[in-house]
């Protein structure tokens, strides 16, 4: 029987073999690292929870003389919000982006809102980041919170506080809340129930950017509005989650109890497509990949801008301007594999101050047809055609007018909500 013989390696053979098996560890470690980076723009960073935004609010620069540009110091400013899908775990992200220095959250807390500034006993919860209580944001940057077992509700208002133990200096926020913001005396109150030590009442959400939930299988998604005062909402009744993307939120609820979608707020009242503003924000090209694109679960985005830059100075007039800024943003939004609708921009003969002009409304009426006409985009929703007067196109119907003759009231943002045919959002997945 012959013997069984072990293989013998030289020492130049076993140099070999180790620096083999270096060379495959390092490569299989790269891979891991590669996959690392590319974490999805959407917020999904397991493939196993299902992260969808319920509510968000485009972020600005602070302005002068208001809360914004001073901010705040040894106070807890306590902001409500509407979300617009359930869930039973969330997150919120905070975003110092505009801000001039590092800005310190001594503690977060989110509650269920009550009225006015107090909350529902017992529903106020600690929000971590990074398993602390104590949160710094440089400047420039934002930060998503650790997840929180916490039941949301589309039917119920929640309560974000922030306390701010030292001066925060200019704030990011939110300007066109439409929304009672509130300002406590000296001091955390984040868990104060009865609302009794926020004496201070402001509009403005400040630092909070969205809120995101672990979604049900049944939502597929969020549509994303990104618009100007008309999408923010503004001459809406205040405190009262009158605007379009609100109703049209309502609306696809009602349709489809499973809450297929979320909708969420990108509107910047004054913004335009091709001019940045201080008091109006980055324009909407610019902050396309902060506001729209990077939301959690974004599939679908409703484009409803240009009014302002026709009825703003220095004017565009040059229709072919504005619809080489939609196509820009059609083109970064179909790159990332999702949809877009485009909305007709508004009628606004009366609005005074140089706002209006005959040249201006040609410029609206030519952007529209192209939006119409172009197949462009992956849908159109007719908001001119929603508000407009039948005996004068060129104005708002009397009924849906807020009183400046551009903004809708109440009824005109349910009523552009109602122009949004949801066959056409459900259809299209």
């Amino acid at each position: 029987m012959r013997e069984k013989r072990t293989r013998s390696f030289g020492p130049k053979m076993k140099t070999a073999l180790f620096l083999l098996a270096v060379i495959i560890l390092l490569s299989f470690a790269s891979l891991s690292i590669g996959k690392q980076k590319t974490t999805p723009t959407n917020g999904q960073t397991n493939a196993n929870v299902h992260w969808v935004g319920t509510w968000s609010a485009s972020q600005q620069m602070s302005r002068p003389a208001s809360f914004s540009r001073v901010g705040f110091a040894q106070q807890t400013v306590r902001l409500i919000i509407h979300p617009h899908i359930d869930g039973k775990v969330l997150r919120i992200k905070l975003s110092n982006t505009f801000g001039k220095d590092a800005v310190t959250f001594g503690q977060v807390r989110v509650a269920l809102s009550s009225h006015g500034a107090s909350i529902i006993h017992g529903t106020s919860q600690l929000v971590t980041f990074n398993g602390h209580a104590s949160v710094t944001l440089p400047r420039g940057t934002e930060m998503l919170s650790d997840p929180i077992a916490f039941t949301v509700s589309s039917e119920c208002d929640l309560a974000v506080s922030l306390y701010l133990p030292e001066a925060s200096g200019p704030t990011t926020w939110h300007a066109m809340s439409n929304q009672l913001t509130y300002i406590s005396t000296t001091g955390n109150h984040t868990n104060n129930t009865t609302g009794s030590a926020f004496k201070t009442k402001v509009f403005g959400w400040y630092w909070l950017s969205s809120v995101e939930v672990q979604a049900k299988p049944s939502t597929q998604g969020a549509i994303v509005t990104l618009g100007d005062s008309i999408t923010d909402g503004y001459r809406s009744t205040p405190n009262m989650n009158h605007r379009w993307p609100d109703f049209l939120a309502e609306r696809l609820n009602r349709a489809y109890p499973g809450q297929p979608f979320s909708v969420l707020n990108a509107g910047i009242s004054g913004n335009r497509i091709l001019r940045s503003s201080t008091s109006h924000g980055v324009d909407a090209i610019d902050r396309l990949n902060r506001d729209v694109l990077s939301q959690a679960g974004v599939t679908d985005v409703i484009l409803l801008e240009g009014i302002n830059d026709i009825g703003k100075q220095p004017h565009t007039y040059d229709a072919n301007k504005i619809i080489a800024g939609m196509k820009t943003i059609i083109k970064k939004v179909h790159a990332q594999g999702l949809r877009i609708y485009g909305g007709t921009l508004t009628p606004f003969q009366g609005k005074i101050g140089g706002y209006y002009t005959p040249q201006g409304e040609v410029t609206r009426e030519t952007v529209n047809h192209w939006i119409r006409t172009s197949k462009a985009f992956d849908g159109v929703i007719d908001f001119d055609k929603a508000l407009r007067d039948p005996n004068n196109p060129h104005r708002l119907r009397p009924k849906y007018d807020s009183g400046d003759h551009l903004h809708p009231n109440d009824a005109g943002y349910q009523a552009m909500a109602n122009a949004v045919h949801l066959s056409m959002l459900i259809g299209k997945h």
